[in-house]
């Protein structure tokens, strides 16, 4: 990893710098579920199909993928707070786009500017680590790290009551003005970031990573609307077979990569980025069908007959437990190690489901469960503390000698 390169400074505002950059995490992660009760009601206020209407929230997932690792690295390169603002930039223009159009292209093109905002989480997360003392770092990263699931708790209902009683577009004006007051914020209290990578920006990697993460997920969320074996979904899988070897071998031999593999393959950071995505595949594969649960007619048996508002409501406890436990996280990661606290998670995770009679959903909830089984048996085989214990002076700097990057810890 080339070493940092020290630059100036602003000092940051502590009694609101944390605050801040959690706001921003909410708004972000708002984003990412705000059309979800209007999806229904897209094609005929758009003129569109369904089909083209649900691309509103599968092209968050492939920019926020592509876009969160490549933002990431050139936080570490060229500044995190400029990279930051960048994000929020490119969120409040998305929202503006969808604010003053009706048409289903324009829709989706704003739709995929707030996905790539997503990189703002973990940019804040980075900069936390950078800019405060090691005893307050841990219940910092916590609260950051919660935001994802509290603005999609939080989005839903709001979205959901907006849809109901004003116009549609009310909701994109609402969020472009949220990203003004984001940048508003971080220029007042967030400094500059401190360090800087040495090296030149991996235009190559970030094409090559691009290409292998739209060819595989653009399988996945339209391979059953296309058909499993159909030539579309078979030449996606095919190309990222081809593209993701090519890539990794690139990566492994450029001077300065977009991820650096050798510290990925490392068991602490694979287990633990593996653990994540199976605990973020649970929590959404939850939190998404009990809202559209909830909604279907009371003659099925299992349905509730609730509004769109009711069904947001109901996961909005979720979002609030989040915002309650991230400071008892912290406190048994400094106490216990991080690890003792990704147990206690996933535990409690696969045991709280329901079990409708429905086939479909059973199906699904239990898929939940067995990824959060799955992430509880990766986080057990994760290496115990070796390094000084969490929240302690020289915690945080042992850990950054590991050559982790922004874009790393994005994964």
């Amino acid at each position: 990893m080339p070493p940092a390169i020290p630059v100036a400074a602003d000092p940051p505002r502590p009694r609101f710098f944390v605050g801040v950059l959690a706001f921003c995490g909410v708004v972000v992660a708002v984003m990412q579920t705000l059309v979800v009760p209007l999806l229904p009601h897209v094609p005929a206020l758009t003129g569109s199909t369904p089909a083209a209407a649900s691309w509103l929230v599968t092209v968050t997932l492939l920019t926020g993928a592509v876009f969160t690792p490549v933002l990431g690295r050139a936080g570490d390169m060229y500044g995190k707070r400029r990279l930051l603002l960048v994000s929020l930039g490119v969120l409040t223009a998305g929202s503006v786009m969808c604010a003053v159009s009706s048409h289903i292209g324009v829709l989706i093109a704003g739709r995929a500017l707030q996905g790539a905002a997503l990189a703002v989480i973990p940019l804040g997360i980075s900069i936390m680590r950078d800019e405060l003392p090691p005893a307050k770092v841990l219940s910092s990263v916590a609260l950051m790290s919660s935001t994802l699931g509290i603005g999609a708790a939080v989005g839903l209902p709001v979205a959901a009551l907006v849809v109901e009683h004003f116009d549609w577009h009310t909701m994109f004006w609402a969020s472009a003005a949220l990203g003004v007051l984001d940048i508003a914020l971080v220029l007042w209290c967030v400094p500059k970031a401190p360090l800087r990578s040495r090296g030149r920006f991996d235009a190559v990697g970030a094409l090559g990573l691009s290409a292998g993460l739209v060819a595989v997920l653009l399988a996945i969320t339209q391979g059953a609307d296309w058909g499993w074996t159909s030539p579309r979904t078979l030449t996606l899988l095919g190309a990222a077979a081809v593209i993701w070897p090519l890539w990794g071998a690139y990566e492994l031999r450029t001077r300065s990569p977009l991820v650096d593999l050798r510290v990925s393959a490392r068991p602490a950071v694979l287990l633990t980025n593996v653990a994540a995505l199976l605990i973020g595949f649970a929590f959404y594969a939850n939190s998404l069908v009990t809202a559209q649960m909830v909604q279907e007619p009371k003659a099925t048996g299992y349905g509730l007959g609730a509004s769109i508002v009711v069904s947001g409501l109901c996961l909005l406890p979720g979002g609030l437990a989040m915002v309650a436990l991230s400071p008892v996280s912290a406190k048994i990661s400094a106490t216990y190690g991080p690890k003792a606290a990704v147990l206690a998670n996933v535990t409690f995770e696969a045991g709280g489901r329901t079990a409708p009679t429905l086939h479909a959903y059973l199906l699904v909830f239990l898929i939940a469960a067995g990824a959060a089984l799955s992430a509880l048996v990766a986080t057990l085989f994760l290496p115990g503390r070796t390094t000084p214990a969490p929240g302690t002076v020289g915690a945080d700097r042992a850990e950054g000698a590991t050559g982790r990057t922004t874009a790393e810890e994005s994964a």
